[in-house]
């Protein structure tokens, strides 16, 4: 399946993993890259000796293309970088930041960067940083997101008109319809996290796994907007939160009461009811915990039968 994604990254299908905090390290990463993707070590939650481990490991699971995500306000971004270009990753993709900081010393070393978006002006800012490509993220997505709420539906269309650059569509997206409607809407990829974290190769703990495999429809909802918007599942947690904002709280309250390390108690450790649990909605469509190369064959048998049920299609407006 060829198209501007599948050649730039040299992949077989325009499917991406998401590069998640806490969820995929290499185990996840090369799985997925060798079912055809592109798989991504989330680098936000490693240590730059960790993210080395992981790198390496990664090299040696698969022979084919995979990614590091580099979120840019991590504190110690200047040795993932120097890691990232000595071990020669092919791939990085960018977020929570302004791409113009890395994109060219990273393409000086022959790296291909994407960022990670959330809207029309910062897409447009990724293709004058010189980005290869951006991913346009819904608000249905897990994890940090977007204050706007943009819909993945209006977004991707909107980002299209916007940009010359090839776009990876993203939130709420879990299934081979789901990538045919963001393709259709413009897209020549999709990326997807929350499906690939009820994999056995994800590093999410069990507790959480199960978690998402039992969401319903409203099992998550975007909060903590002034701090830095994310989507996490209804838990004691999150309801601590929702009670500090009825009784008034100030950005200062909210972030003694988010502390650090929640993530990791929730989706590393978990701890179901003090931990942060962050998730998309498409979570209540999520029902099995099944290795990566299943939930890519999955999607992709999925889509060609979408697609062929599109094609053959036949509408009358008499």
């Amino acid at each position: 399946m060829k198209n501007r994604i599948t050649q730039l990254f040299n992949i077989q299908i325009p499917l991406i993993q998401a590069g998640m905090i806490w969820c995929s390290g290499w185990e996840l990463a090369s799985a997925v890259s060798n079912a055809g993707g592109l798989g991504i070590i989330g680098s936000g939650s490693m240590y730059p000796e960790v993210l080395r481990e992981h790198i390496l490991k990664c090299k040696q699971a698969t022979n084919k293309p995979f990614a590091v995500n580099l979120p840019l306000l991590y504190p110690d971004i200047e040795k993932h970088v120097e890691t990232i270009i000595e071990l020669k990753v092919p791939i990085v993709f960018t977020s929570a930041g302004n791409p113009k900081t890395w994109t060219e010393k990273l393409k000086s070393h022959g790296i291909i960067v994407v960022h990670v978006t959330a809207s029309v002006k910062f897409a447009q800012k990724a293709e004058q940083a010189g980005c290869d490509a951006i991913v346009a993220e819904g608000f249905e997505a897990g994890g940090h997101n977007g204050k706007d709420e943009t819909t993945t539906f209006c977004l991707i269309p909107m980002v299209k008109q916007a940009v010359s650059i090839p776009i990876i569509a993203a939130g709420g997206i879990g299934t081979g319809r789901g990538m045919l409607a963001a393709m259709v809407l413009g897209a020549d990829a999709v990326q997807i996290g929350s499906r690939f974290v009820t994999t056995p190769e994800s590093s999410a703990h069990d507790n959480f796994k199960k978690a998402v495999v039992d969401a319903q429809e409203g099992a998550t909802l975007l909060t903590l907007k002034e701090l830095t918007p994310v989507r996490l599942m209804k838990n004691k947690f999150f309801h601590q939160v929702q009670n500090a904002y009825a009784q008034g709280a100030s950005v200062e309250e909210l972030n003694d009461l988010l502390g650090r390390g929640r993530a990791k108690k929730g989706m590393f450790e978990g701890d179901m009811e003090d931990g942060e649990l962050e998730i998309g909605q498409i979570s209540g469509l999520i029902h099995s915990v099944i290795p990566a190369a299943n939930v890519v064959d999955e999607i992709m048998t999925e889509y060609q039968h979408a697609l062929k049920e599109f094609s053959a299609a036949k509408y009358s407006f008499a």
